[in-house]
């Protein structure tokens, strides 16, 4: 098993990955292979893939903002699991990130994904029941604005 840092090309093997995880929340345009490359553009150091025989068998989208980690999916193929790809996975994202010098890390769970609420609190997360959580589109399905600049 080999853990490295996720680039652009992976792209169309990590979204096969994600569509086939139950409460893997995407967004098309976020999602996209455009906004992944935006996204690895700007977060160049901090995702990861874990490849198993020259395929790839996990991954992890991760980021930040300057201030604040953000993991945005983690995923493991249902016949690799609870082998610690994804714990090798997140601690390779961590790592990255705090070679920036971020200090806390943040991350979403879809409040039905019992199976990823329980993953989380049992690697030491802490659910933070007094924040909302928000969110607001600011383009249509084309990527265009929805309010003039």
């Amino acid at each position: 098993m080999q853990i490295r840092e996720m680039i652009l090309s992976d792209y169309d093997d990590i979204y096969a990955l994600w569509t086939n995880i139950e409460s893997m929340g995407l967004r098309s345009l976020d999602d996209s292979k455009k906004g992944i490359s935006a996204f690895l553009k700007r977060n160049p150091t901090t995702s990861f893939v874990a490849i198993d025989n020259n395929k790839i068998v996990g991954a992890i989208l991760c980021g930040h903002d300057g201030r604040r980690g953000y993991i945005y999916h983690t995923a493991v193929h249902k016949n690799f699991c609870h082998q610690g790809i994804a714990t090798g996975l997140i601690n390779a994202a961590i790592k990255a990130l705090q070679k920036e010098h971020i200090t806390r890390v943040c991350l979403n769970v879809v409040k039905t994904n019992e199976q990823g609420k329980t993953f989380w609190i049992n690697h030491g997360w802490e659910e933070k029941e007094f924040l909302g959580f928000y969110s607001k589109s600011i383009t249509d399905k084309e990527n265009k604005p929805l309010f003039e600049l």
